[in-house]
């Protein structure tokens, strides 16, 4: 009825026979997956014959009772008649006997697409592995996203979830002296005469409805996500408001039903450009992908993230201000946080809706749509008070190793030559080594970070407040430290995985389940010397110390009963058990550390975390 695979058959069939009646049943009826047909043909063509068309399954499934069903299937419940020379007027065929009249008109009528914008499928690179990174692996210096010359990675649009008018920017693609080494390994490089332009996109298989988004001249783009790329600029915001309208979506599911939606599918969506509406719907545009951008660049896998909205919500603090006698609460910045949110959700709901009304009046449907969106098609996100504290602490460790820096907007080191002079208000750590311990047994243990980053950031005075709101939002037993202690020793890099997709710029060295060891660097901040280092000054220390321990409760039990005793025992155990990790450990470290292993981030995280796979945490 639908798959374009099917269109010639029907084309075939609507051509030289007439389809009297057709029953359409939902999923399950008969054994189908996929929905089940019984249908009558005449094999004679009937000029202007009229069909009538049963759907059987939009409300019954959920009713059990066959009285109820009975009822239904003895009233006029999705009856539908159509002539089926309409069904040749709309691109692919398809047997479309929902679609209303107006609609049909619509298709037979009105321009396509394709007449204002091309629809074009990027390129294959035969090697995504060696080809596409996400941003954030590679030396950022070495990429356009700043507009950098020495340009060896450019941006580079790959589809990505549902999302509308902007968004979705995590690739890049190699594109040394032009391509040539893509060239070489055969990869199809299509439509070269439209790469850097800017463009419209969309994911072309998607569960739900498929978003448009804007991209701007400085990109190249796969065959996995749909390109538009429209002939006058004029028209392209106006395209871009009805493609994200409710009418757009309406006629896609008869175009293209299943989950795919092609570069023919997009080019078939009849269009009428109205320049009575086109001013307000390009104003509207506008609105919304500023809206959208500004949800997207609030976290930090966004490449022109710029500051923790937590942090940067501090009323009369800028980059680079005297933070020494500073008082505030990460409370009162979460709720100004979360009604910043709210008002961008309420402000994007508002105008989709907007923009839907316009184009419902526009083609003439506001019999047959409503302009409203639901809150889950608002592609904006509202604030959450665990995954929010959660990224502040993501934030707070990107300061510690120098990535962020709360004296300069943005990215302060990801690749290139170091500035100390970045970091004054907070010091990143020197050596590149934050430990993870479940106590304190370091001076740069990362919970003591932790709580320094908060009292620069929020004033001594409200230091115990803050960390008590910070681990209430965690959740967990204990106090504040212990409850972000065992944040930071349990749960802060399956977080920080699954953030980065796999792809963690933070390294977490673990000695195993034990806790014997385990320790935090940043990959941009490797060198050859940091395991050499991570050896002597952390991972023999803490052997040392675990020895210690030891040796003291030995002599403890000499003379301990009772609870004590029970109590000294336990914690003899576990000190022995982490005691017999750690050395285990320190072999692995001690053979690698003597190979001095450079590694470069053109080769992303993948390649290069897999050199170290014996000592790293399993991602």
């Amino acid at each position: 009825m639908f798959i374009t695979s099917y269109e010639k058959l029907r084309e075939k069939l609507l051509a030289g026979n007439t389809l009297i009646n057709l029953l359409h049943f939902g999923r399950g009826v008969f054994g189908a997956d996929f929905g089940t047909t019984s249908f009558v043909f005449n094999k004679s063509r009937l000029a202007n014959y009229t069909g009538t068309y049963r759907k059987l399954y939009e409300r019954q499934g959920s009713v059990d009772s066959v009285a109820q069903k009975e009822l239904w299937f003895f009233s006029d419940m999705g009856v539908f008649y159509k002539q089926q020379e309409k069904y040749l007027n709309i691109p692919g065929s398809p047997i479309a006997y929902s679609l209303n009249d107006i609609l049909v008109e619509v298709f037979a009528k009105s321009p396509k697409v394709s007449q204002y914008a091309s629809p074009k499928q990027g390129m294959s690179t035969c090697d995504v592995d060696r080809f596409i990174k996400r941003w954030y692996e590679i030396d950022v210096n070495k990429t356009n996203i700043y507009d950098n010359s020495n340009t060896v990675w450019v941006k580079y649009n790959k589809g990505g979830e549902f999302r509308r008018w902007y968004g979705n920017r995590e690739f890049l693609v190699f594109w040394n002296n032009g391509g040539n080494e893509l060239k070489a390994n055969n990869a199809a490089l299509r439509n070269r005469d439209v790469y850097f332009q800017r463009f419209l996109a969309w994911t072309k298989v998607t569960i739900s409805a498929t978003g448009f988004r804007w991209f701007e001249d400085s990109f190249l783009f796969d065959g996995a996500g749909g390109s538009l790329f429209v002939k006058e600029q004029k028209n392209a915001l106006y395209l871009l408001g009805y493609l994200n309208s409710i009418v757009s979506t309406e006629i896609l599911k008869v175009i293209s039903p299943t989950v795919n939606y092609n570069e023919k599918h997009i080019g078939a969506i009849p269009t009428i450009i109205d320049e009575k509406h086109k001013a307000e719907v390009i104003e509207l545009v506008n609105n919304n992908i500023s809206l959208s951008r500004d949800d997207w660049d609030s976290f930090e896998t966004s490449w022109d993230f710029k500051v923790h909205p937590l942090v940067e919500l501090k009323e009369g603090a800028g980059y680079g201000t005297d933070l020494s006698n500073w008082s505030y609460t990460i409370k009162s910045a979460y709720e100004n946080w979360e009604s910043s949110c709210n008002t961008r959700f309420i402000k994007l709901k508002a105008n989709e809706e907007e923009l839907n009304r316009i184009f419902i009046d526009i083609y003439g449907l506001q019999d047959e749509l409503t302009p409203e969106v639901e809150d889950k098609d608002i592609t904006v996100r509202k604030a959450d008070l665990q995954r929010d504290v959660k990224s502040f602490i993501s934030y707070a460790v990107g300061c510690m190793f120098g990535r962020y820096s709360l004296d300069v907007e943005g990215l302060a080191y990801a690749g290139g030559d170091w500035d100390s002079g970045k970091y004054k208000t907070f010091v990143p750590d020197k050596d590149n080594i934050l430990p993870i311990c479940d106590d304190e047994y370091f001076d740069d243990d990362i919970l003591g970070r932790f709580v320094e980053f908060v009292r620069v950031v929020y004033g001594t005075e409200t230091l115990e407040e803050n960390l008590k709101f910070i681990a209430d939002a965690l959740g967990g037993k204990g106090t504040p430290r212990e409850v972000i202690r065992n944040y930071f020793l349990n749960d802060f890099y399956t977080d920080h995985c699954k953030i980065y997709q796999k792809r963690p710029i933070y390294w977490l060295f673990d000695s195993g389940k034990k806790n014997g060891f385990k320790a935090l660097i940043y990959m941009h901040r490797y060198s050859r010397d940091l395991l050499a280092k991570l050896r002597t000054d952390y991972v023999h220390e803490q052997q040392e110390r675990y020895r210690t321990q030891l040796s003291h409760i030995a002599t403890a039990l000499n003379t301990a009963t009772g609870a004590e005793r029970a109590k000294l025992l336990k914690q003899q155990d576990k000190l022995t058990e982490q005691l017999k990790e750690i050395t285990a450990f320190e072999e692995k470290v001690h053979h690698l550390a003597d190979q001095n292993i450079e590694i470069d981030l053109d080769d992303g995280v993948k390649k290069n975390y897999e050199i170290f796979t014996d000592v790293l945490a399993k991602i």
